[in-house]
């Protein structure tokens, strides 16, 4: 099943400028059938197509987003229809009831998710979408995950399937089903972490409390974690999340107002600044350097301290792409 990446009004503009869907096409550098994808809201644009889309039909970046205040009321009620169609398939394609099943069983083995994201070779945001019934699973993703819960394919198969006849799921589906409705409606403007861009201009959840030793602590289930908008150059990046700069072992480079957003999917390269994440909701923050022998360690200040780095452990570097002041 192909992933919303954000509902858009580009048909409208075009046609408004009257560029053709082949001209669109050519400008982008896609087929004719990506185009379609892309107007139905199907296929993710990056950074560079939303530009030129805005460019060759001489309009904002926020003219380009369904929302109540500037969309017509039947591009709104579309759109909810294919949230609510959309949200019905992944009922059928049974995607909730595993993942619903999926975090009860981790629960039960008192495991988090970062240890079953890493055992079974993904990052913390795909495994959570996975959770969240947002996310397909193949069948490498679902033998990684049974292995790590020291079951077989099979045996994982008949617990999700008993787990879901014995209505043991309906309260975690419940509790799921209300959070994903929360980030798909087009009312109010939100951005999720999964993708869902919607209002006046996208919004990005921001996280952060301060931990001992000036650590980071997370909490991406927090539904009352503020929302901030989204920077331009971030709209077409799908996981990024924001973080509260709510310690000084960064030094005093930055104010302590400032927001710095997290890309966990981008590589961490020496000079960096990233989350290095020492359990699933405690993270420090580390200037990422590199020793004579080429082995990366991070670097904290306040007071100066080097902190080793697993290289088995790079997909608990998430890199901050960007920073609001």
């Amino acid at each position: 099943m192909e992933e919303i990446i954000f509902p858009n009004q580009i048909r409208l503009q075009r046609k408004k400028k009257g560029v053709s869907m082949q001209a669109l096409a050519d400008h982008l550098g896609v087929s004719l059938s990506a185009v379609s994808k892309i107007e139905k809201g199907y296929r993710r644009l990056n950074q560079d197509q939303l530009i030129s889309v805005a460019e060759l039909t001489d309009c904002s970046l926020s003219d380009l987003y369904v929302n109540e205040q500037n969309s017509k009321d039947e591009v709104v009620q579309a759109w909810r229809r294919e949230q609510e169609r959309r949200n019905k398939m992944n009922i059928e394609a049974g995607l909730k009831i595993l993942g619903a099943a999926l975090r009860r069983i981790r629960t039960d083995k008192d495991m988090t998710l970062m240890e079953v994201a890493e055992n079974s070779d993904m990052t913390l945001s795909v495994y959570h979408r996975i959770e969240m019934g947002q996310r397909e699973v193949s069948d490498k993703e679902f033998k990684n995950i049974a292995t790590t819960f020291s079951m077989s394919v099979d045996e994982l198969k008949k617990e999700v399937r008993e787990l879901s006849e014995a209505g043991a799921l309906d309260e975690i589906m419940q509790k799921t089903d209300a959070k994903y409705k929360s980030l798909a409606t087009p009312k109010g403007s939100h951005v999720s972490m999964y993708g869902l861009y919607t209002g006046d201009m996208p919004l990005i959840k921001v996280y952060g409390t301060s931990g001992q030793n000036g650590n980071i602590l997370i909490d991406m289930d927090d539904e009352e974690a503020k929302d901030v908008v989204c920077p331009f150059q971030l709209m077409a990046k799908r996981d990024v999340y924001g973080i509260n700069l709510c310690t000084r072992r960064l030094g005093t480079l930055l104010p302590n107002r400032a927001i710095l957003f997290v890309d966990p999917q981008e590589m961490v390269s020496v000079g960096d600044i990233a989350l290095y994440y020492i359990s699933e909701e405690e993270a420090m923050l580390l200037s990422i350097r590199e020793d004579d022998n080429g082995v990366f360690y991070g670097v904290r200040f306040n007071p100066d301290e080097r902190v080793e780095i697993d290289s088995n452990e790079l997909s608990k570097l998430h890199k901050v792409v960007a920073i609001n002041l």
